[in-house]
């Protein structure tokens, strides 16, 4: 099985034979893949019934689950590493969720599309709207909305929970990097995987 270029940064940062709990998993893909050459055992946790039918398909463990209200069940250290790709935006109380992926496991794994990159800017800019979420009334993680968040609002709130960002890796829309995205991230930026661990984990 080919892993998507997005599956392969997030495979890379997982150590051999962890214990991974994925939410939003989609097809199961990364679980398959991870099983298959790292020697991980994993659970899913997936909403989209189709999505669930695949990993089943695949023999990945899958629970049905809303990640909102889904996380308290899991026990504190039940888990090696959390991986949460492309479903942040989602998710209604963001930090929330970060703190509970960081109890259940010492590291977690986070990827989302940058919504300060300079398109994203000019599209807003030339549409009449707010550029930034951090215009709003309220901080961009504790709205009822889509949270269209930036790097810098990530590593904010990252900050305010006092999680640590041990690894970040920042690419354009096909994956790939370059010295001006490290350079000016939250600018040039389209994706980034970001490594977090919790407080008094060790490194």
């Amino acid at each position: 099985m080919t892993l998507r270029a997005d599956l392969k940064l997030i495979a890379g940062m997982v150590p051999e034979g962890a214990r991974v709990l994925d939410l939003g998993c989609g097809d199961g893909a990364l679980l398959a893949w991870l099983a298959e050459h790292r020697g991980v055992r994993g659970y899913g946790i997936e909403i989209d019934e189709g999505q669930i039918t695949r990993c089943i398909a695949r023999g990945v463990n899958v629970l049905e689950r809303d990640i909102d209200e889904g996380l308290l069940d899991f026990p504190t250290d039940g888990f090696d590493v959390v991986v949460m790709a492309e479903t942040l935006q989602a998710v209604r109380k963001p930090g929330i969720v970060l703190e509970q992926m960081v109890r259940i496991a010492p590291r977690s794994i986070v990827t989302f599309p940058n919504f300060g990159h300079w398109r994203c800017r000019l599209e807003l800019a030339t549409a009449g709207r707010m550029p930034m979420a951090r215009h709003l009334p309220h901080a961009w993680h504790d709205t009822p909305n889509i949270h269209l968040c930036t790097f810098a609002d990530f590593e904010a709130l990252c900050d305010a929970r006092a999680l640590t960002i041990y690894d970040r890796k920042v690419v354009n829309a096909q994956y790939q990097d370059a010295w001006y995205m490290n350079r000016w991230p939250n600018l040039f930026g389209t994706i980034a995987v970001y490594g977090l661990r919790r407080p008094g984990a060790a490194p």
